[in-house]
């Protein structure tokens, strides 16, 4: 662990042996009435402490105003958007209830936004133009075993006509060919024509390869008697003549197994002046927790999820063109578990960490490694430790962006298993052979991590719990600054309010972080007592913004190309040492793919400083940043905002 100066220590000690003497002056009762909490409170209060580790504050909305916030982007107006949706709350699914609120931490105003959709864990991602894309949200809430009434699951409906495509509307009825049961679809499918194979060397035909369709269907009656226990044919009702011939089912089991939670094919652009949702085209394949990922030339990739009958999307991944608003397949299929973590290169590749949140098979798609998207191939890459404990863990690109490091923090075994990882594991996607390395460990397995970098190129990282959302009372109130020069973590103030699943942190303009969310199943170690969504707010303010004066900077162009210069004004260029640009935040499911701070070459000039942008688009990608310097004490300036055409 990396302590602050010996001096700052010393002085530190003495002022609390101080306070202790002239507690110890007191009679018993009333140092007893002093007590613990109130001598801490002095403590942690002090500007000694605060400019060694910084100081956090709750931030509690009026009643009306607080939400389950699930989701928070930070928007170029400098505002918050918060999204919860249903708020993982079926009564609010049931009622049709979706809310998003916008917070302005600066003016501290918070409004209702129209909500069009269930965007409960959609995913999303900045846009060049600065409007927030959001796609995918919940059709229906998950049912535990004990609630279902109705065999349910997984119809496949195979098409062997290959001149057309066939449409079976909500409610077409499946009659099993062995079993004799019968089952009625939920929402309409279309089935796509047969697609005819050839012999590549004599063009001979050889058999059509079925179009296949997915739709969830339910037994026609209650009762465990209606289960079916084999795979099975299903004749589909109501058809005649080819149609008859050419369209028919295929089931496995059909049970009254647990049912999980369906996806939506919704999409939106938040556009932030007019704060409001904006639909565009939906997405080809029903999603809940995709991950929204920026690609080369601007378009948005959207990866995994569970789709419109509750299974992981078979590896159907999709692109979103920003200027024609429509979505499109790409080219080959790879499957991940729900919200990876995947995020483009400076050589245009995508890389995988390994982590994720949530749902898929634990031997499928959780290795991590390099993505080249065009072709379709992908690197493992070697040396994680703890790899069956990647489920729930942070991922986040080291400052700066540059150089191409990535730092995987905590994680835990899939699914809702008590393991946890104490781990931070480093890569350096630049090396010849790139491998993972242990970075500093965590007091503490952490499932849930939250992490922000910051303009001085620390990442802090806080939060988490070490069980899953934070059974047994285990979440940890515990926050650390990561050293990305000396690879070393410093304890800092702890947190006021525990965080797990459903929980993130976002950069504020002004280098402050903030804290959203938490979802625990239980309050109590004995896990009795169920536990509340946190719906309080917590502003972190690091040790820099306690050392004095800060670098101001002001003025300067609001767009600036690739390449380009721009000059800002500044009463303290002298003291002025670096420079970065920092995308802004969209988190959710310990999921930023956003996150990255840009080193920018700059010349001190007589008023100010003068800055030039990288010019690789994989490294800077379009959108708007916040502009940062920072001084030679660590102190940054407020951010100005810059767009990247």
């Amino acid at each position: 662990m990396k302590d602050g100066s010996s001096r700052r220590r010393a002085r530190r000690i003495a002022i609390g042996a101080a306070v202790v003497l002239a507690l110890a002056g007191m009679n018993g009762p009333a140092l007893y009435r002093f007590g613990s909490e109130q001598y801490h409170e002095y403590k942690i209060n002090r500007p000694e402490y605060k400019a060694e580790n910084g100081k956090w504050d709750i931030v509690e909305f009026p009643e009306k105003y607080r939400l389950n916030t699930i989701h928070a982007a930070l928007l170029h107006t400098g505002k918050i958007l918060l999204i919860a949706g249903s708020g993982n709350n079926q009564d609010n699914f049931d009622a049709k209830k979706f809310d998003t609120r916008i917070w302005d931490p600066v003016k501290k105003t918070i409004k209702k936004v129209p909500t069009p959709a269930d965007l409960f864990c959609t995913g999303h991602t900045q846009l060049a133009n600065g409007n927030l894309l959001i796609a995918g949200g919940t059709k229906r809430y998950e049912k535990l075993k004990g609630d279902i009434t109705k065999a349910g699951g997984l119809m496949v409906v195979h098409n062997e006509n290959p001149d057309e495509p066939i449409t079976l509307p909500a409610g077409t009825r499946f009659s099993g060919k062995e079993n004799g049961k019968t089952f009625v679809s939920k929402d309409p499918v279309v089935v796509e024509r047969a697609k005819k194979i050839f012999d590549k060397a004599t063009g001979t035909f050889l058999r059509n390869e079925p179009g296949l369709g997915r739709i969830y269907v339910e037994a026609q009656k209650s009762g465990a008697k209606y289960e079916t226990g084999t795979q099975d044919n299903y004749r589909v009702q109501g058809l005649s003549g080819a149609d008859a011939r050419n369209t028919y089912g295929i089931a496995q089991k059909l049970a009254l197994d647990k049912k999980d939670f369906q996806g939506i094919r919704d999409a939106y652009e938040f556009d932030p002046v007019a704060e409001k949702y904006i639909k565009v085209d939906p997405m080809n394949e029903a999603r809940w927790y995709p991950t929204l990922t920026t690609l080369s030339d601007g378009k948005i990739l959207s990866l995994s999820g569970l789709d419109e009958i509750g299974q992981l999307v078979p590896g159907k991944n999709e692109v979103y063109d920003p200027k024609t608003k429509k979505w499109t397949y790409t080219d080959g299929v790879r499957q991940f578990p729900t919200y990876p973590a995947i995020s483009l290169m400076q050589n245009g590749k995508l890389f995988y960490s390994g982590a994720n949140a949530g749902y898929g098979p634990d031997d499928v798609g959780r290795d991590p490694g390099i993505w080249d998207l065009e072709t379709n191939k992908f690197k493992k890459l070697k040396g994680m430790s703890d790899p069956k404990r990647l489920e729930t863990a942070g991922t986040v690109l080291l400052p700066p962006a540059q150089d191409e490091k990535y730092m995987v923090i905590g994680g835990g075994g899939v699914g809702e298993s008590k393991l946890s990882s104490k781990k931070t594991r480093i890569v350096d996607l630049l090396a010849d052979d790139p491998k993972f390395t242990d970075g500093p460990e965590l007091e503490k397995g952490t499932r849930y991590p939250q992490y922000s970098i910051l303009p001085d190129d620390d990442v802090l990282v806080s939060g988490g719990s070490e069980d899953y959302r934070g059974r047994g009372d285990t979440n940890i109130l515990q926050a650390r600054m990561y050293d990305s020069k000396t690879n070393e973590f410093k304890r800092v103030a702890d947190p006021l309010v525990g965080r797990n699943y459903h929980s993130g942190s976002i950069l504020l303009p002004d280098g402050r972080v903030m804290f959203f969310g938490s979802d625990s199943l239980y309050a109590d170690k004995a896990n009795t007592k169920p536990g509340k969504f946190e719906q309080r707010v917590e502003i972190y303010t690091p040790p820099y913004l306690f050392q004095g004066s800060r670098p101001t900077l002001s003025g300067g162009p609001k767009t600036v190309e690739r390449g380009g210069t721009a000059t800002f004004t500044s009463k303290h260029s002298s003291s002025i040492k670096s420079a970065r640009l920092i995308r802004p935040s969209a988190s959710t499911h310990v999921t930023d793919v956003d996150q990255r701070s840009i080193a920018l070459d700059f010349e001190k000039t007589k008023d100010g400083i003068e800055v030039t942008v990288p010019k690789s688009r994989n490294l800077v990608e379009s959108g708007w940043y916040m502009l940062f310097v920072t001084d030679d004490q660590g102190t940054p300036s407020k951010a100005q905002w810059v767009k990247i055409p």
